[in-house]
């Protein structure tokens, strides 16, 4: 792809309307609810405003509270649809699992443990009487009767990108050379090296989470706010209010 897209300084949000993305959460319902609360204090002063606070995906697994951040966002939802949910593949990989317990899988790895916790089921529990196998079946058919359909109605209706203005938002990136309307459901939410590492511009600017930075990440074709919140303590999101564009920290307890 040739330098045609649009380049981060030159970048807008749509007149009128202010954007907030919010990078993976992972269970930190604390940062979460920080930086709603540091966002519609934001909001209150810039009174007509419209605006819309796109969540990157990935709110389940690694951190203590996944089921108080699904109960956030459902409500946050219901209360306003200007609220956007996107899907992670952790989010989606809760899905895979509640449907088919795989004890190699992405949920039962990657943090998913801490997942069940919040609802109350211990996987570990059972690990010295049975086999790793029978102690995971028996989790998942906890789990299952846990996890409230409404919980199971929202990660099924997680899209998985938005647009708004020069910005394209997505839970890991895009797969460069393809058009933005053809991207796959799988590139969207796993991509990492052949997005991250192409120099050249996109026909928008990428707004994404999925690889965790030290801080939040700019660069020319695309913005990294993955801030690692679950373990560091500091959930970031991106701020675009018309041609202005900054990035807002909010932080808690380093687990």
């Amino acid at each position: 792809m040739t330098e045609t897209g649009i380049h981060y300084l030159d970048a807008r949000g749509p007149d009128g309307m202010r954007l907030y993305a919010i990078g993976d959460v992972h269970g930190r319902h604390d940062l979460l609810a920080a930086m709603h609360r540091r966002i519609e204090s934001e909001l209150e002063h810039a009174p007509g405003s419209d605006w819309r606070i796109i969540h990157l995906g990935d709110y389940v697994d690694r951190g203590p509270d996944s089921k108080s951040v699904i109960d956030l966002l459902i409500e946050s939802q219901k209360r306003d649809p200007r609220n956007i949910m996107l899907a992670g593949n952790h989010d989606i990989g809760m899905l895979e699992f509640l449907a088919d317990a795989e004890p190699d899988g992405l949920f039962m790895n990657y943090g998913g443990v801490q997942t069940a916790q919040s609802y109350g089921v211990d996987f570990t529990r059972d690990m010295h009487w049975f086999g790793k196998a029978e102690a995971i079946a028996r989790g998942h058919m906890a789990l299952v009767k846990a996890v409230p359909p409404s919980h199971v109605d929202f990660l099924r209706s997680l899209p998985f990108s938005v647009s708004f203005g020069d910005f394209f938002f997505c839970h890991a990136g895009i797969r460069p050379g393809v058009p933005l309307d053809s991207q796959s459901r799988q590139d969207l939410i796993w991509i990492r090296d052949a997005f991250h590492d192409h120099p050249g511009l996109y026909p928008k600017v990428i707004v994404h989470g999925h690889t965790p930075v030290p801080e939040a990440e700019v660069k020319a074709n695309r913005v990294n706010v993955d801030t690692l919140a679950w373990k560091s303590g500091t959930l970031s999101a991106f701020a675009v209010n018309g041609s202005d564009k900054q990035i807002i920290d909010v932080q808690g307890k380093a687990l």
